[in-house]
C-alpha cells in the first residue's frame, strides 16, 4: 500500500470520528436525552458546604471540596445541559445533601439519566472536569456550547454560610474551549 493510500485511510478515519463526535454533542433539549457513560461516574455527592474559594469568595463544595457551578441556560424546571456537555460538568448528586446547612439547596429530577441532582435557587448544580482538586474555580465564568446551546457558568456562591447571594459577576470572555 502507498503512502498516499495511507494518509487517504488515516484521512478518512479521523473524518468519521469527528462526525460521530458531532453527531453525539448534538444532544438533547430540555433533560431527556439518553444517559452519557460519564454522567454518574464523575458526580458529586454527599453534602453541601460553604467554603472560601480564592478569586470567587464563598462558594458552595461538594464533599470533596469541588466547586460547585451552575449555568444561566438551565432551570429547575428546563435542563440543558445533557449529552456531551455532561462530559465536563457533573450534575450534583442529591442523596440526601439538600435541606442541610445552605439555605436554598433542594433537588429537581433529571429526566435524561432518571437521578436527582442539587439545585441553589432554583438552578441546577455541577462540578467541572478541569477542577482537580478541593478550591479550584477553573469553571468560574467559563462559556462553552454543546447541542446547540451556548453556556456560561459561574461558581454558586453566598454572602454568608446559610444566606444566599445574588448573581455571580457577568463572564469574562475567555475565547471558549478548555485548553484541550
Amino acid at each position: 500500500m502507498s503512502s498516499r493510500s495511507r494518509r487517504r485511510r488515516a484521512i478518512v478515519a479521523v473524518g468519521t470520528l469527528a462526525a460521530a463526535a458531532a453527531l453525539a454533542a448534538c444532544g438533547g433539549g430540555n433533560g431527556a436525552a439518553s444517559t452519557p457513560a460519564a454522567a454518574g461516574s464523575a458526580g458529586s455527592t454527599g453534602s453541601v458546604a460553604v467554603k472560601n474559594v480564592d478569586g470567587v469568595g464563598m462558594a458552595l463544595v461538594d464533599s470533596a471540596g469541588k466547586t460547585l457551578y451552575f449555568t444561566d441556560q438551565d432551570t429547575a424546571g428546563s435542563i440543558k445541559c445533557t449529552a456531551a456537555c455532561l462530559s465536563f460538568w457533573f450534575p450534583a448528586a442529591a442523596d440526601g445533601a439538600a435541606g442541610g446547612a445552605v439555605a436554598g439547596l433542594s433537588t429537581v429530577h433529571r429526566t435524561d439519566n432518571g437521578q436527582d441532582q442539587l439545585t441553589f435557587q432554583g438552578k441546577p448544580l455541577y462540578t467541572f472536569k478541569l477542577d482537580t482538586g478541593p478550591g479550584q474555580d477553573k469553571g468560574q465564568n467559563a462559556q462553552d456550547s454543546f447541542g446547540g446551546t451556548n453556556f456560561t457558568w459561574h461558581a454558586a456562591t453566598t454572602s454568608a454560610a446559610g444566606q444566599p447571594a445574588t448573581s455571580a459577576a457577568p463572564p469574562a470572555n475567555t475565547g471558549g474551549g478548555y485548553g484541550y
